[in-house]
């Protein structure tokens, strides 16, 4: 099987819109680690339209990579694979990564004062976040991919031995119709309309029943798109233009509902826009990359290795930076290209002159 470039291209895009959107979380009303000594509401609304397909994409492309995986390992050989390169960073990142991070925000709420070796070990790893200082804080994707792959993993063994089972039966006569495959949405819809209103997200793993169950749907989808991968890209490659329509009528409704509706049913209602708006953009970028990223490059080969710790190394990054410039008299493009920049540089630096250099950091970075 030839390697989807445009999957790998994908991938890298979303990890990177995930950096912006952590440094658009310090300008934004929303609760977050650190904030800006000016708020701009305005930012919430690219930040909407991210977050409705953001986790969806990544969730779907861990599912295809699951998939890819197994196709080459025994269940063995992928179960020793999923710890080394989900556990240890995440082990790593706990110890070593997040604590920055926290050490930061009590500094900033004036809970703790003190330098970072007084905090870090001693008070680093004293009861757990919020109101203790031990936490996963951006590393909860790792922890989900983990538990995911192993609750799956004989359910992925059955999908493959069993190719005309009535689930992938199901999926091959939907998939390839530009309005069936919509149908894939009932249990993500379901969930939103009777799980999300009575759990919150907390990425807290054992207390996040919603968000817990709507990500191991979307990561089997993505497991299933790689089993029926030519009736999925040609059906997503065929009719992204009419995905993109689609997504740019929805999410103005979407918009309008959150902001207007009122009345028991504006539940049921935001719930089947932001779905099908949230689909939609999935199928227009998967569709997309198809048609213009299938292809092999230096480019993609270098930031495919280096996404991964560019995600370990992210957020504690933004952090530090912003914590240093939240009060400057910067304008809003100031404060934050230059938050971005020193982002992107220093997890290059690190990444290119160290990381990738070290057999022991490769490890804890997940590098294959």
């Amino acid at each position: 099987m030839e390697r989807r470039y445009d999957l790998d291209w994908l991938r890298v895009l979303a990890f990177a819109l995930l950096i912006f959107y952590h440094i658009g979380m310090f300008f934004v009303p929303w609760d977050w680690h650190l904030k800006n000594n000016i708020i701009y509401e305005w930012i919430m609304y690219p930040m909407l339209f991210l977050n409705r397909w953001r986790m969806p994409l990544l969730f779907i492309i861990s599912g295809m990579g699951a998939a890819l995986s197994l196709r080459k390992r025994t269940s063995i050989q992928f179960t020793k694979e999923r710890f080394v390169r989900l556990l240890l960073p995440l082990l790593f990142g706990i110890c070593i990564i997040v604590p920055p991070q926290i050490y930061i925000e009590r500094l900033s709420n004036f809970e703790f004062s003190g330098s970072y070796f007084e905090f870090w070990p001693t008070e680093s790893f004293k009861g757990t976040y919020p109101k203790g200082n031990l936490s996963w804080h951006h590393l909860w994707f790792l922890p989900y991919i983990l538990t995911y792959s192993l609750l799956l993993l004989p359910i992925f063994h059955y999908l493959k031995r069993k190719p005309n089972c009535r689930l992938l039966q199901w999926t091959s006569k939907r998939i390839p119709s530009k309005y069936g495959v919509f149908l894939l949405l009932i249990p993500l819809f379901l969930m939103e309309c009777f799980l999300d209103p009575f759990f919150p997200i907390t990425h807290g793993l054992f207390d996040d029943w919603f968000n817990f169950f709507y990500n191991l749907v979307l990561f089997l989808y993505g497991f299933i798109f790689i089993l029926q991968q030519e009736l999925f890209f040609n059906t997503v490659s065929s009719y992204y233009k009419t995905y993109f329509k689609i997504g740019c009528i929805t999410f103005p409704l979407f918009l309008f509902i959150i902001s207007y509706a009122d009345g028991w049913q504006r539940h049921f209602i935001e719930a089947t826009v932001n779905q099908i708006n949230m689909w939609t953009w999935l199928l227009c970028f998967f569709g997309m990359s198809s048609q213009f990223l299938n292809k092999k490059s230096k480019l993609i080969s270098y930031c495919n290795t280096a996404v991964y710790p560019f995600y370990i190394l992210h957020q504690t990054i933004i952090i530090i930076v912003a914590y240093y410039c939240k009060d400057k008299d910067w304008s809003f493009v100031t404060k934050f290209l230059f938050i971005t920049l020193t982002t992107f540089l220093i997890c290059f630096l690190l990444y290119h002159f160290i990381i990738r250099k070290m057999k022991l950091l490769k490890i804890m970075m997940g590098f294959k």
